[in-house]
């Protein structure tokens, strides 16, 4: 078909006729008409202008000069129609022609194809159904698998395998449950696994509880066992320097052949921090330390997704048993319970230190800090309220070795233990006051029980005790048995106090963090000797002595006492770790010297009075004889009989020097006398040979 024409702007025909305005005015209506403008203004103006007639004159005249044109236009789209007709009626001769051809090639088509569409609906159903089986079969074996690991749940659940049941009931969630086909099977599992995870943690933590119960005993177990064996290691360290010194002092008194070793034992230390400690993460068999219950339920609460609820869980409930432990009951005396409450804490911190190294963060070195800081701050302050009520110096000591004990076992394990320390160091004045307290009551017995006799010794081991453990011998040969000493009973009496204080005072500033303590311990032995025993020794002397062989006891008494006090001094100097040559050469006047210089001025004081009686016999002399006296006067003799047969009895008990001291002030006493008579107003005059007996009588006393 041919295409419409465009639409031609055609100019307007000039009119024959007509004067040049109108044809204008046509031509201008002619060109504004083709153009497509606005006839607007053309109205306007003939109506204006009165015309109209014009106008349509004007129109009537363009559309004849169209009428042609028109007519051309039709006669050539009806040439195009008829070709179009012609085209069309052939077009449908073609179209009967393949019409007929197609309905043959469809007839062809259905005869050849409704065979092979009868085979094509049957492979199509037969591969449905194999779908069908292959997906029933498919989901027969995903639930056989599924039903397999449910068993296996049941049967770990049922032996109380709870990580490998949870491990199950994970891999059924993360495998088969969104593919389960049973809807059935679906809601069962939706349903049972939060129930077996309930079930799961209430178990675990029925056994967590249990295991928390039961620590409780063994922490206190696992306490005094560490601090038996940190005693024993103390007791070892002990016995070594017992030999050490004994072979020291061995040495010290130059005897020959004197071969000595020192062996120390393994400290097989069975609480230590080593893998071989004597327990571990499971059970132990002497003390059933079983930490498998604590890290098992970890571990459950780890597979749960519960971690963090757990390590607060466990940290809020050893808070708790730590809390109670530190209760001290109120019923039973702090000197029996210290021991069960100290293990207690230590066994605590024990464990934890365990649980901190193999517990894979179950608690956090802070948290076990904090505990221990906690603790100590309890401690001291049971300490400090318990000491201040002590008045035995004895119970302030045991329970100063428990807690030092109990540092010197926390130490190993990291734990600071200095605040500990510190209290006790800061009751060393009281518990030497009570000391010295005890000491003063155990002296004053001890003297009050003297006799003032000399000790007799039977059997050698008598005199071992008494003397050679005070080294109060004079001599290295021993005597022969029976033996009488040179002092009375209350020398080896008040040697043991003595030795006792010093022991006490060294173990009490022993162990306690303090490396060199014997200017302490020397101080208080200096009270002792200088307050309690030179006092009690004062007042024995001037309330309960009477007569020349008690003062002479007491006299005899002080000389040994004079040598124990420098076995004193280096017993406390052995004692403390010093080396005998500092003691020796920082050593002091003797601490007793008031007690000795009154026993000898009371015994001195008895000879004068004594001699005194026989001095009277000086009124007489007769100070005008005839001839002197060769054998002596009558005073003299009797003085000399006496002191002769005092001293013979003297040189058995007294020391030569005191001794000499005495018989030195009894013989100047003697000498004032007989000068004061001389000068006295009894004699009025006197003779060389009276003055010749003097002389002579000055000559036998010398």
């Amino acid at each position: 078909m041919q295409s419409t024409r465009s639409r031609r702007k055609v100019a307007p025909a000039a009119a024959d006729g007509g004067d040049s305005g109108d044809k204008l005015e046509q031509l201008l209506l002619s060109s504004a008409i083709c153009n497509g403008e606005d006839l607007g203004p053309f109205v306007r103006k003939v109506f204006a202008s009165g015309r109209p007639e014009t106008l349509l004159h004007h129109l009537r005249h363009f559309a004849r000069s169209k009428e042609s044109e028109i007519e051309e236009v039709c006669k050539s789209h009806y040439q195009d129609f008829i070709l179009a007709v012609d085209d069309l009626r052939s077009l449908l001769s073609d179209v009967d022609s393949l019409k007929s051809s197609l309905s043959d090639s469809n007839s062809r088509l259905q005869s050849v194809g409704g065979p092979l569409l009868s085979s094509l609906d049957s492979f199509v159903e037969a591969q449905n159904v194999s779908k069908n089986v292959n997906s029933a079969l498919q989901s027969v074996i995903l639930c056989i698998k599924l039903t397999e690991l449910c068993l296996r749940a049941n049967l770990h659940l049922s032996n109380g395998s709870f990580y490998m049941a949870l491990k199950c009931l994970d891999s059924i969630e993360n495998e088969f449950q969104d593919k389960t086909p049973s809807s059935t099977l679906k809601r069962m599992l939706e349903r049972k696994i939060p129930e077996i995870r309930s079930h799961i943690e209430r178990k675990i933590s029925k056994e967590f509880g249990d295991w928390l119960v039961d620590i409780r005993v063994v922490s206190r177990n696992l306490g005094q066992l560490a601090i038996g064996q940190a005693s024993a290691a103390r007791q070892r360290e002990e016995d070594l320097r017992i030999k050490q010194r004994q072979a020291e002092e061995q040495s010290r008194l130059s005897l020959r052949g004197c071969v000595y070793a020192l062996e120390e034992d393994d400290d097989d230390g069975g609480l230590g921090g080593d893998e071989n400690d004597g327990y571990s993460n499971g059970n132990n068999g002497l003390f059933g330390f079983d930490l498998t219950p604590l890290y098992r339920a970890y571990h459950i609460h780890q597979t749960l997704g519960l971690e963090e609820r757990f390590k607060q869980y466990y940290f809020e409930n050893r808070k708790l048993q730590l809390t109670s432990d530190f209760q001290v009951s109120s019923m039973t005396p702090f000197l029996e319970s210290h021991q069960t409450f100290f293990a207690q804490i230590a066994g605590f911190f024990i464990i934890e230190d365990r649980i901190l190294r193999t517990g894979g963060g179950l608690v956090s070195k802070m948290e076990v800090e904090n505990l221990w800081e906690t603790a100590v701050s309890k401690m001291c302050s049971v300490l400090e309220d318990q000491f201040s009520r002590m008045q035995t110096a004895n119970h302030l000591l045991l329970i100063k070795d428990y807690v030092s004990l109990l540092g010197v076992t926390l130490r190993r394990y990291g734990y600071p233990v200095d605040a500990l320390l510190n209290v006790l160091s800061k009751h060393r004045d009281k518990y030497h006051e009570l000391l010295l307290s005890d000491c003063r009551k155990q002296i004053a017995e001890a003297l009050a029980a003297d006799k003032f006799e000399q000790m007799l010794m039977k059997k050698e081991y008598e005199y071992s005790m008494n003397v050679l453990s005070f080294q109060l011998q004079a001599s290295d040969i021993v005597p022969a048995f029976p033996y009488v000493a040179p002092f009375s009973s209350t020398v080896p009496d008040c040697c043991r106090i003595v030795r006792s204080f010093i022991e006490d005072s060294v173990s009490f500033m022993s162990f306690g963090g303090q490396l060199d303590f014997y200017d302490v311990v020397k101080k208080y032995l200096d009270r002792l000797l200088g307050e309690v025993l030179d006092g009690a020794l004062l007042k024995l002397i001037s309330s309960s002595v009477h007569g020349v062989s008690q003062a002479m006891q007491v006299a005899a008494n002080m000389a040994v006492l004079e040598r124990a006090c420098d076995f004193f001094f280096r017993h406390a100097a052995q004692l403390s770790g010093i080396p005998l040559r500092m003691v020796e050469r920082g050593r002091k006047q003797f601490p007793l010297s008031k007690a000795r210089d009154a026993a000898e001025d009371m015994l001195s004081g008895m000879l004068k009075r004594k001699v005194d009686g026989f001095m009277t016999l000086i009124e007489n002399v007769n100070w005008m004889t005839d001839e002197a006296s060769q054998g002596g006067n009558e005073y003299v003799n009797e003085v000399i009989i006496y002191l002769e047969t005092l001293v013979s009895t003297a040189q058995q008990i007294l020391p030569p020097q005191v001794l000499k001291r005495v018989l030195q002030d009894v013989l100047s006493h003697i000498s004032e006398k007989i000068v004061g008579a001389l000068f006295g107003d009894s004699v009025k005059r006197f003779n060389v040979n009276a003055i010749m007996g003097i002389d002579v009588d000055i000559r036998l006393l010398e």
